[in-house]
């Protein structure tokens, strides 16, 4: 099923953007959330893409696509960060 893979896919991209927006140092909104809920958040959206995509691989290929997918996101969300604040501040 793709549906279980598209899930697993976005609640995995959704966990890194709590996870960095939680963080203080983090430019890409006004003000950081709250570190403990948005973390908590950050760990249940895990648990939700790794069972949503156990669904339709082996836990070997899941746990590589959940590890690169979330390096990924937070590769991506700092220079993502960079550029709203440079564009806010012009």
């Amino acid at each position: 099923m793709l549906v279980f893979t598209l899930i697993g896919l976005a609640a995995t991209t959704m966990a890194g953007l709590c996870l960095y927006v939680a963080s203080p140092n983090q430019r890409l909104l006004a003000a950081p959330w709250p570190r403990w809920p948005a973390r908590m958040a950050s760990m249940g959206l895990l648990v939700l893409g790794w069972l949503a995509l156990t669904q339709d691989m082996q836990r070997l290929t899941t746990a590589f696509v959940l590890g690169t997918l979330l390096m990924l996101v937070l590769t991506v969300l700092p220079y993502a960060g960079a550029l709203t604040h440079v564009r806010r501040i012009r």
